[in-house]
This record gives structure tokens, C-alpha cells and sequence, in this order.
């Protein structure tokens, strides 16, 4: 099982949602308190077992409603995963992959372990 990994820093505190083979699945954004994070935390449970695929890659692709994952290229052409909370804010971001079929299997790994404890 996957757990949520928090960071305390500088500029905030940040969560990564870590799959149980240790490689982070996503990220969230830097939070101001943690209170806040952990919010986040909770928005990724709730919304990440509902959420649709959004493939922004394939072109005249259908536009769905938030919750959703949305597949993208990045600029180094790398596909890229974000999941998108009811109100359309970003609460969690992948990594590169340089396939599209690695970037699904990290959209599976998020709903696997969307449930996981907080260290």
C-alpha cells in the first residue's frame, strides 16, 4: 500500500502520494499551513475514485467534468498527468513519462492508493 509522504519547508508544506514501491506518483502544491495539506490530502481521496480521464492528447478529445484526470505533453514532450478537484483546482501533478501507457498506469496507481495513511 501507498502512503502520504508531507514536507514541511521554507516555503510551505506539500504532500507526495508515494506508491508502495517507494517512486512518488504525483505531487500537490506548496500550502501555507497544515491544516491546508492535509485538506488536500482529503480532496485527493474523495475525488480521485470518481474522477474521468480527460486524454488532451488526442485531438477533438471530449471535455469532461471536473472531478477528472487530464493527460497532457508537457514541453519537454513528456506526458503528464494532473487531477482536478470539483471546483477545477489542481490538487495533485505527475511526473514526465515519456509514454502514454506509463502515464495511465500513474492514473491507476493514484486511485489504488488514493485511500493510503498519512506519515
Amino acid at each position: 500500500m501507498g502512503k502520504y509522504v508531507v514536507n514541511k519547508g521554507d516555503t510551505g508544506v506539500s504532500f507526495n502520494l508515494v506508491a508502495g514501491n517507494g517512486e512518488i506518483i504525483g505531487r500537490s502544491e506548496h500550502y501555507t499551513t497544515e491544516g491546508a495539506c492535509l485538506n488536500g490530502i482529503e480532496s485527493v481521496r474523495r475525488n480521485a475514485v470518481e474522477a474521468g480521464v480527460e486524454d488532451q492528447t488526442i485531438e477533438g478529445y471530449e471535455v469532461l467534468k471536473n472531478p477528472k484526470f487530464e493527460i497532457f505533453k508537457d514541453k519537454r514532450d513528456e506526458f503528464r498527468f494532473r487531477l482536478k478537484a470539483r471546483n477545477g483546482e489542481i490538487i495533485l501533478a505527475s511526473e514526465g513519462y515519456t509514454a502514454k501507457a506509463s502515464c495511465k498506469n500513474g492514473i491507476d496507481s493514484v486511485v489504488r492508493n488514493a485511500d493510503s495513511p498519512v506519515v
